[in-house]
C-alpha cells in the first residue's frame, strides 16, 4: 500500500552534513530500519526493547528540538511499538485519541525523517492528521472522540464483511468525558469488534500492576477463556437462578483482582491492569486479543515522561513544552518580558477572590494552562477541577449561580465548543452572572486548527444575553475581568496565547463602562475598527494610512454611537479581528450599519473560511493578512479599487 505522505526518500534527504545527530545511522542503527510498520513486523520480539530505548532518545532529542508533547509520547513508547508489532496497520485500524501521544506512531510510519519539521510551517502536524499519512485513520487534537470513531469504523467493516481490527487508544483523563462513555454504553450493545486501549498513566484506576496482573491478563485475554466463558453464558442461561449466582461468583473473583466490573457492565471484555512498560506483556495480551471477537478493553499502566528522569519528575511542564536542553531538560529563555494573558487572568483570580468570598473558579482539567495553580493553592476549597467534562462545568457553574455563588469558568476557546448546548440552555437562558475567561482565543500557532479558537466572537455574539469583550493588552484584559465579573448576566472576555504588546497592567479592580470603544488615532477617510489583539499591528498600518483607528473593546454590546460616527466622518470603515469574519464582529457592525440605514463602505477582515494549518502565531497571522503589512495592503487594494469603480462610472 502506498503512502499518502511518507517524506522524502533517503536519495532526497539532505546531505549528512545538514542534518542534526538524531537522523544519523550510527546514533539509532534499529531505529533506522524501521520505516513502515511491515518493518517492524519483521523484527523479533526480542530486539523490541532495544527499539524502545532506541525511539525513547529519538523523541527526547527531537522534541528538544522542536518543542511540543513529550511526557505523554515517552509514556506510550512500548505501547506504541507493541500494536504496530502485533496488528496490521495500516488496514487494522489505530486510533489515537487526542494525539498527544502519537510522535512515534508517526516515526514508525515513515515520517522519522521528517520529525525536525513538527509543528512547523509546511511540517509535520502534532496530532494525527488524515491527509499527512494513510496510517492516521482519525484526525484528532480534541480528547475523548477514539471510541466513537473507533466504533464507526468497527460498524463499517463489519458491513463490508471485512476481518479488519479497530483499535481505539483512549488516555485516563480522556475517559472522564462523557463522549467516551456515550461511546462505552453503546459499544457495549453491538458485536462489533473493537479493542479499546485504556492507556492509564496517571489516575491509576488500579496499583494493581505486576507479574500477577500481567499473568492474568494473558489468563483472561486467552482464547480457551474466552471460549468457556461465552460457552457458560449460553448453558446457564436457561437456567436464571444458576447463571445469576455464576455472574455474582465470576464479578465477585474478577473484582478482587481486576477493576474491570464498570467495563464488564457496559458489555466490554475488561483485561488488566498491565505494565504497559513490560514489552513481551503488552505484545502476548495484544495477540490473544486480536483473535477476540466483539468489544474488548485492555488496560495498561504506563508512566508519563517514562525514561526521561526531567519529565518523569515534572511531567506537567514537559506535557506541551518548548524547545529545551535535552541533556539537562532545561527550557531556553522566551525571549520576553512580557507577560502572558494567562498570567493576567491568574493574578487577576486571586485579587478578585481575596476581595468577593462567592468567587468560585472552575476549569475542565486546564489548571496549569488557564493560570490557575496559584488559586488553586491559595482558594482550594473554592476550586474546581471538574476533569475532561466541559458540558458539565458550564452547567456547574449554573448550578453554583443559581444559589448566590460567583463562578468565572476557566476555559480554553476550542474547548467551550463542546459546551455550546449548555452555555445556551443553562446559563444564558436563566441570564446567570457566570465570568467566561477564555484562553486561547483566534489563532494559536503549532497547535493548529484543532485548537484554533477562530469561532468563538461568531457563536458567543449570537446569543442573547451575553456580553462578550476582547482585550487589546494586558491592562484592558484585566479590567474586562473584573467589568465581566460585576455583571448581573454572562459574561465572556476573550484573549489570545501568549504575551502581549506589554502594556503596565493597573492592580485595581475597577471595570470598564459597558460598550464604550476608544479612540486610539485620529486619521482620515480611513476607519480601522480593531476588536482585541490586532490593535498593535492596526495602529503600525494607520501611521502609512493615516487612518482613525478605534478599539471597539466590546463585541457585545457594540457602541452603537462611536460606530455612527465613524460612519458619518469616514469614507471606508475597516474591521479587523482574530476570528472567522464570518459572522465575526466585522458582521456585528455590518448588521448595525444596516439597522442604523447607513451606506457606509466596508470592510471585514479577519480569518478567512477556510481552517488555517499549523505555523507560528505571527506566520499564521501574516497568511490571513492580519499582520500590520496585510492590513496595509488590503486596505490601500480596496481603495484603489473603490476609485477604479468610480472612474469606471464617470
Amino acid at each position: 500500500m502506498q503512502l499518502a505522505s511518507r517524506g522524502p526518500s533517503a536519495d532526497n534527504e539532505r546531505p549528512r552534513s545538514d542534518r542534526s545527530p538524531m537522523t544519523t545511522q550510527t546514533h539509532f542503527p534499529l531505529l533506522e530500519r524501521v520505516d513502515s510498520p511491515a518493518d517492524l513486523r519483521n523484527l523479533p520480539v526480542a530486539q523490541l526493547a532495544v527499539l524502545a530505548a532506541e525511539a525513547r532518545r529519538f523523541l527526547i532529542e527531537s522534541v528538544s528540538e522542536t518543542g511540543g508533547h513529550l511526557a505523554a509520547n515517552l509514556g506510550a513508547v512500548e505501547l506504541t511499538i507493541a500494536l504496530h508489532h502485533v496488528f496490521n496497520t495500516p488496514d487494522d485500524r489505530l486510533i489515537w485519541d487526542v494525539g498527544h501521544q502519537s510522535y512515534l506512531h508517526k516515526i514508525l510510519t515513515g515520517r522519522r525523517r521528517r520529525m525536525d519539521s513538527l509543528r512547523q510551517k509546511d511540517g509535520l502536524a502534532g496530532f494525527p492528521k488524515r491527509a499527512e499519512s494513510l496510517y492516521d485513520n482519525f484526525g484528532v487534537g480534541h480528547s475523548s472522540t477514539s471510541i466513537s470513531a473507533g466504533l464507526g469504523m468497527a460498524i463499517a467493516a463489519a458491513r463490508a464483511g471485512s476481518n479488519r481490527r479497530v483499535v481505539a487508544v483512549i488516555g485516563d483523563g480522556a475517559m472522564t468525558a462523557g463522549q467516551a462513555f456515550e461511546a462505552l454504553n453503546h459499544a457495549g450493545t453491538l458485536d462489533a469488534n473493537l479493542l479499546v486501549v485504556l492507556n492509564d498513566n496517571d489516575m491509576s484506576i488500579s496499583p494493581n500492576v505486576g507479574g500477577l496482573s500481567n499473568y492474568l491478563a494473558r489468563v483472561l485475554s486467552g482464547r480457551t477463556y474466552a471460549t468457556v466463558r461465552a460457552g457458560s453464558k449460553k448453558v446457564l442461561a436457561n437456567m436464571p437462578t444458576v447463571w445469576e449466582l455464576a455472574r455474582r461468583a465470576e464479578e465477585h473473583m474478577k473484582g478482587m483482582v481486576v477493576p474491570g466490573t464498570l467495563f464488564e457492565e457496559l458489555g466490554f471484555n475488561y483485561i488488566g491492569p498491565i505494565d504497559g512498560h513490560d514489552l513481551d506483556a503488552v505484545v502476548k495480551t495484544l495477540r490473544n486479543l486480536r483473535a477476540l471477537k466483539g468489544p474488548q478493553l485492555l488496560h495498561v499502566v504506563t508512566q508519563k515522561g517514562k525514561g526521561y528522569r526531567p519529565a518523569e519528575k515534572n511531567p506537567c511542564k514537559f506535557h506541551g513544552v518548548g524547545k529545551f536542553d535535552p541533556q539537562t531538560g532545561d527550557a531556553g529563555t522566551a525571549g520576553t518580558d512580557s507577560r502572558t494573558y494567562t498570567q493576567v487572568f491568574g493574578d487577576w483570580i486571586c485579587d478578585m477572590a481575596a476581595q468577593d468570598d462567592r468567587l468560585v473558579a472552575i476549569t475542565p482539567a486546564m489548571r496549569e494552562g488557564s493560570g490557575l495553580v496559584e488559586f488553586s493553592e491559595r482558594f482550594a476549597a473554592r476550586y474546581f477541577d471538574v476533569g475532561i467534562a466541559e458540558q458539565h462545568s458550564v452547567t456547574l457553574a449554573a448550578g453554583m449561580a443559581c444559589d448566590g455563588l460567583k463562578p468565572v469558568v476557566a476555559i480554553y476557546s476550542t474547548f467551550l465548543q463542546r459546551a455550546y448546548d449548555q452555555l445556551i440552555h443553562d446559563v444564558a437562558l436563566q441570564n446567570l452572572p457566570i465570568l467566561f475567561a477564555i484562553d486561547r482565543g483566534g489563532l494559536v500557532g503549532a497547535d493548529g486548527p484543532t485548537h484554533a479558537g477562530s469561532f468563538d466572537l461568531s457563536y458567543l455574539r449570537c446569543i442573547p444575553n451575553m456580553t462578550l469583550m476582547a482585550p487589546a493588552d494586558e491592562d484592558e484584559c484585566r479590567k474586562m475581568l473584573s467589568t465581566g465579573y460585576r455583571l448581573e448576566g454572562p459574561a465572556a472576555v476573550r484573549y489570545p496565547r501568549g504575551s502581549g504588546p506589554g502594556a503596565a497592567v493597573d492592580a485595581g479592580l475597577e471595570p470598564l463602562p459597558v460598550g464604550k470603544a476608544k479612540l486610539c488615532r485620529e486619521g482620515r477617510d480611513v476607519a480601522l475598527l480593531v476588536f482585541g489583539s490586532p490593535l498593535a499591528a492596526a495602529l503600525e498600518a494607520a501611521e502609512r494610512l493615516n487612518a482613525s483607528v478605534v478599539n471597539m473593546r466590546f463585541i457585545k454590546p457594540l457602541d452603537a454611537e462611536c460606530v455612527a460616527r465613524l460612519a458619518a466622518t469616514h469614507s471606508l470603515l475597516v474591521t479587523i479581528e482574530d476570528n472567522a469574519v464570518a459572522g465575526g464582529a466585522g458582521c456585528a457592525v455590518a448588521e448595525l450599519l444596516t439597522g442604523q440605514g447607513q451606506r457606509a463602505a466596508l470592510l471585514m477582515l479577519g480569518i478567512p473560511d477556510r481552517f488555517i494549518e499549523h505555523a507560528t502565531r505571527e506566520q499564521q497571522l501574516a497568511e490571513c493578512g492580519l499582520d500590520a503589512e496585510g492590513i496595509y495592503h488590503r486596505v490601500q487594494r480596496e481603495l484603489a479599487g473603490r476609485i477604479a469603480s468610480l472612474r469606471a462610472v464617470d
